[in-house]
C-alpha cells in the first residue's frame, strides 16, 4: 500500500523567522474545533505522531521539488559539479555559471534552502519534544508503549540528522538546536555551532534511529535502517574513520533484504531493457513493487493532498521538442520519450564520456544518446513527428556532446542526457510536474563507499572487487588493484550515480571540488575559488540576529 501524504499543518515557518503558529489555543477562543489541528490536539497518541511524521516526510521530499517549477532544491548539490553544468540560466544556474558575482548572502536558491532546512528541524524537534509529555496514549499497532515511542522519535532524530547533514555540507557552522520553536522562546542571539559540533549531532541522531528504525518500513516511503546505517558509513569518512564506514557499509551489505538488482524485474521485462534501468521505471522503484536495490523512496501521488511532486525531469532532460533541423521542430512530445523536458542543468562533457561502448549504463537505453522518428501509429499521442528534409519514418536523430556545454553554448537542445527521470502523465503530456515514485538512496552507492573505505585502509585489491560487483552488472569490464585510486572511485560513482547522487557533497567530502569543478566543468567552473566551497550564510539570518553577531563564512 502505498505511503499515505497529508499536509504537515504546524511548524512550517522558518526558525530564524520566529513566527510558528500551531492554530487556534484555547487561551485565545474557548472553543476547539474538533477539524482544526493544534499542536495539543495532535500530539496525544500514536495516531497523532504518525501525521505529524508524515508531514515530516512531505517536507523532506521537497529536496526534489522546490517552491515551484522553477525552483529545484536539490539543484545546490548537483548543479556546478564535475558532472553537471548549468544549461539554462535559470534557478541556481545562475550561481553555478557566475560564482563571483551571483554567490551571495541574499540570492534566492541560497536563502530558500538554508530556512527549508530549518523547516525540517524544526518540524522533527516538535515532534521529539513533544513526545516526552507523560500523558500521552503510546499503545497500538501491536507494540508496546516504549517500542511505539522509540520508533517514532527515531525517524524524526533520523530526518533531524538527514536537515543537518545537508547544512553541514553546505554552509558549514551553523546554528545548532534541537528545541522546538514555538513563539514563546524567541531568539536574536544565534551562534554558529562549529561543523564538527553538527556532525556529532548527526552522529548521535543516526546511532539512535539505526536501533528502532526496522529493515523494512512499517509502510513504503518510509526510510528504511539501510538507508540509516548507510548515512553512518558516510559520516565516518567526513570523521576520517574509514574502519568504522566499513563497519557500516558491510551492515546494509550483509543484509540479506537489500539486493542489488542484476535481472530485469517489473513493468517493462518483456521489453527491451538493462537490469541497470528497472527500478527507475513508474511502478518498479518501491521495495514492494520488487525493487531490492532501494534503501528510501521518495513517493509522489498526484491529485493528492500533501502527495507533493518532482521536477527532476524537468531540470536533467534536454528539450528535443525544441531541436530543430532545417527549421523544422521534428520531435513530438510523448509519454514513451519522457514528457516535457527544460534541461536547467546537464551532464557534462567528461560525464557521458566516462562509458566503455558495452556499459549498459551509457547505452540509449539509460542516457539518451538519439531519437528514432515516428508516425502517428508509434507515437504514443497519436502524433506523427515532423519529418525534416530527406528523413523518412524510422530514421534516427542523433544528439550531440562533440563540445561541451559552455556560457557561449548553453541553451543546448541537442545534448545527451539520463534517462532515470523519464516519466509523463499521459493525460498531460505537457506538464511540468512529475508524480511517479522515485529512489532517493540504494545499494550500489553503498558498495561504492565500502570501495572509498577499502581504499583508505589500503586495501586496493578488496576495493576493486567491490567496485567490479557494481561494474558486473552493467557489463562494464573488471578493473584490477592497480586501477583504484580517488579519481577513478570518483569516477564510478559518476557511471553509477550521475543525477542521483549529492555530487557537491561527495567532492567536498574527498577534497577534491575545486579541482575537479575546474578541471571538467567549462560553464562557471574556472570562476570557481576556494570560497566557493561554502555558500554564504543568508543575510536575513544574520539582520535578524539582533542581539549577537552572527559572523558570514569568508569572502562574502
Amino acid at each position: 500500500m502505498k505511503y499515505k501524504k497529508f499536509i504537515y499543518k504546524y511548524a512550517l515557518l522558518s526558525i530564524f523567522a520566529m513566527l510558528l503558529f500551531f492554530g487556534c489555543s484555547e487561551d485565545v477562543l474557548e472553543e476547539t474545533p474538533p477539524h482544526i489541528i493544534t499542536a495539543e490536539s495532535l500530539f496525544l497518541n500514536v495516531e497523532g505522531f504518525e501525521t505529524a511524521l508524515n508531514g515530516l516526510y512531505a517536507q523532506v521530499r521537497d529536496d526534489r521539488g522546490g517552491n515551484s517549477e522553477n525552483n529545484l532544491r536539490g539543484e545546490i548539490y548537483l548543479n556546478g559539479t564535475d558532472n553537471m553544468v548549468p544549461n539554462h540560466r535559470d534557478g541556481f544556474a545562475r550561481v553555478a555559471e557566475d560564482w563571483p558575482n551571483t554567490n551571495n548572502p541574499t540570492e534566492g536558491t541560497i536563502v530558500g534552502v538554508f530556512n527549508w532546512l530549518y523547516r525540517v528541524i524544526n518540524a522533527a524537534n516538535t515532534i521529539i519534544n513533544r513526545s516526552e509529555d507523560p500523558d500521552i496514549d503510546w499503545k497500538g499497532g501491536g507494540k508496546t508503549a516504549e517500542e511505539n515511542k522509540n520508533y517514532i522519535v527515531g525517524e524524526a532524530r533520523v530526518m533531524r540528522a538527514w536537515a543537518y547533514r545537508h547544512l553541514a555540507y553546505l554552509y558549514g557552522d551553523v546554528p545548532l538546536t534541537t528545541e522546538e520553536a514555538n513563539g514563546a522562546n524567541i531568539r536574536t542571539d544565534w551562534v554558529r555551532n562549529p561543523v564538527s559540533e553538527v556532525w556529532q549531532q548527526v552522529k548521535s541522531d543516526l546511532l539512535f534511529g539505526e536501533k528502532y528504525i526496522p529493515v523494512e518500513p512499517n509502510v513504503q516511503g518510509k526510510i528504511t535502517k539501510g538507508a540509516v546505517q548507510h548515512y553512518l558509513a558516510e559520516l565516518y569518512l567526513v570523521l576520517g574513520k574509514p574502519d568504522s564506514t566499513l563497519y557500516w557499509a558491510n551492515q546494509v551489505i550483509d543484509e540479506p533484504k537489500y539486493k542489488l538488482i542484476t535481472e530485469r524485474y517489473g513493468v517493462k521485462a518483456d521489453q527491451p531493457g538493462v537490469p541497470f534501468m528497472d527500478m527507475f521505471y513508474d511502478g518498479n522503484s518501491n521495495r514492494e513493487e520488487g525493487n531490492t536495490e532501494s534503501l528510501w523512496t521518495f513517493q509522489y501521488e498526484l491529485e493528492t493532498i500533501g502527495g507533493s511532486y518532482s521536477i527532476m525531469r524537468r531540470w536533467h532532460m534536454s528539450r528535443y521538442n525544441d531541436i530543430k533541423i532545417d527549421g523544422k521542430t521534428p520531435l513530438e512530445l510523448t509519454v514513451e520519450r519522457g514528457g516535457r523536458p527544460r534541461a536547467r542543468m546537464s551532464l557534462t562533457k567528461y560525464a557521458i564520456d566516462l562509458y566503455e561502448p558495452q556499459d549498459d549504463r551509457g547505452t540509449n537505453v539509460a542516457l539518451r544518446k538519439f531519437f528514432i522518428l515516428k508516425d502517428e501509429n508509434e507515437n504514443d499521442t497519436g502524433k506523427a513527428d515532423v519529418l525534416p528534409s530527406g528523413y523518412s519514418y524510422g530514421d534516427t536523430i542523433w544528439l550531440n556532446s562533440d563540445n561541451d556545454i559552455t556560457y557561449e553554448t548553453r541553451n543546448r537542445r541537442d545534448w545527451p542526457y539520463s534517462r532515470k527521470w523519464d516519466w509523463a502523465d499521459p493525460l498531460n503530456v505537457n506538464g511540468g510536474k512529475q508524480y511517479n515514485d522515485q529512489v532517493y538512496l540504494r545499494l550500489a552507492e553503498t558498495y561504492l563507499l565500502k570501495a572509498e573505505a577499502q581504499f583508505k585502509l589500503g586495501d586496493s585489491p578488496a576495493a576493486a572487487e567491490t567496485i567490479n560487483i557494481i561494474r558486473r552488472r552493467s557489463n562494464a569490464s573488471d578493473i584490477s588493484a592497480s586501477d583504484v585510486d580517488m579519481n577513478f572511485i570518483l569516477d564510478e560513482r559518476s557511471r553509477e550515480l550521475v543525477t542521483e547522487e549529492q555530487r557537491r557533497y561527495t567532492l567536498l567530502r574527498t577534497g577534491t571540488w575545486l579541482e575537479r569543478v575546474q578541471m571538467y566543468n567549462h560553464n562557471g567552473g574556472n570562476l570557481t575559488t576556494e570560497r566557493d566551497k561554502l555558500f554564504p550564510i543568508p543575510q536575513e539570518v544574520i539582520d535578524a540576529n539582533l542581539t549577537s553577531v552572527m559572523p558570514q563564512n569568508p569572502g562574502y
